[in-house]
């Protein structure tokens, strides 16, 4: 594929045959668009089955009609976020081709520019298209489960929907909790007091909340029961009112714990429930209380299962490689356990 990508006068045999062309606002700054040293325009070039050859703010598009008008629609979608504020990245690139890639109805700049949170200069958002309809499930919905494999964002997106309901005072209190399964009857047996026993169980838990508030306010928060941050069987007996609720690590309840906690559930709280099937802890013989809950409530209104992949995964790229591939070793094994037709007996 031939990539013409000057900026400057071009001589009029090289300008590429007449081809679909897309004026850029004045207004946007193109190395912003098309990145330093054009790596974003690189980025479109080895996506699309296109030449590309940009003079000034004229972007002309030669190649096949339905590529030329991806290529546009990315290009919208790309000065749309840039109009918010927002930098674009070559990983918001590849998140914004994946998605026209898969003809959704939502907007790629709709989902990349969607500000969950703000601190100390970072700011939370989603960065997927699934992550988008659980950010928006967790809104509509008062029990919402995030499913799906680690660096999938389930947990971390929904610690910052809640600091976000705690800040616009949609709910007195945050409570976050998981099951401490990894201890199991020996926690009492553990050296230190509980606090120094729980704490590496819930370590996660109080990482994510330091990236979602000012450090020195924390602890005051928790002081005051304003963020509680415990194990699972510490819920037992209570109803919560006014909470935002997340039980996070869900895999690891059995069905028995899975009802006891959401059955806790009090007036003007919310819960959210995060889990990755794949990954059990439980002893052997014991039921995953995450793995049949959508078989038992399936059917109720105002609750909603949302399912994140290796898609959805944003941390290092090589991350969503590595869970793909072990996905597909375990079904490769699933398969090859399978009896096969009973042979002849000898």
């Amino acid at each position: 594929m031939t990539q013409h990508h000057d900026r400057t006068d071009t001589p009029r045999s090289t300008v590429p045959a007449p081809g679909h062309v897309v004026t850029v606002p004045n207004s946007i700054d193109m190395v912003a668009l098309l990145g330093p040293g054009d790596e974003h325009l690189r980025l479109i070039e080895q996506s699309f089955d296109l030449d590309v050859h940009v003079r000034g703010n004229r972007i002309t598009l030669t190649g096949e009609p339905p590529e030329a008008a991806l290529v546009e629609r990315l290009l919208e979608e790309l000065v749309t976020i840039l109009r918010t504020g927002q930098a674009v990245t070559t990983e918001t690139v590849e998140r914004a081709i994946g998605m026209l890639r898969a003809e959704t109805t939502e907007r790629p700049a709709d989902v990349l520019s969607l500000n969950i949170l703000s601190n100390r200069g970072r700011t939370i958002r989603p960065k997927t298209l699934n992550q988008k309809r659980y950010v928006d499930a967790i809104d509509k919905h008062t029990v919402v489960f995030g499913i799906g494999p680690a660096g999938t964002g389930k947990t971390y997106l929904a610690m910052a929907k809640a600091v976000q309901a705690l800040q616009n005072k949609q709910v007195n209190r945050i409570i976050l909790t998981r099951p401490a399964v990894e201890a199991g009857e020996s926690l009492g047996y553990l050296p230190g007091t509980l606090s120094e026993k729980i704490d590496p169980y819930l370590r996660p838990l109080y990482d994510a909340l330091h990236d979602m508030l000012d450090p020195e306010t924390i602890p005051k928060l928790m002081a005051a029961g304003t963020i509680e941050v415990a194990p699972l069987a510490y819920m037992r007996g209570r109803s919560l009112n006014d909470a935002f609720i997340i039980l996070d690590e869900a895999q690891n309840t059995s069905p028995e714990q899975m009802k006891m906690f959401l059955t806790r559930l009090g007036f003007g709280s919310k819960i959210v429930v995060t889990g990755d099937v794949t990954q059990v802890d439980l002893p052997s013989g014991v039921r995953s209380g995450l793995r049949v809950v959508e078989d038992i409530l399936d059917g109720i209104k105002d609750l909603s299962f949302n399912r994140l992949t290796a898609n959805d995964v944003v941390r290092h790229r090589l991350v969503a490689e590595i869970v793909a591939a072990y996905d597909a070793h375990d079904a490769e094994q699933q398969a090859r356990q399978r009896p096969g037709p009973a042979g002849p007996r000898g």
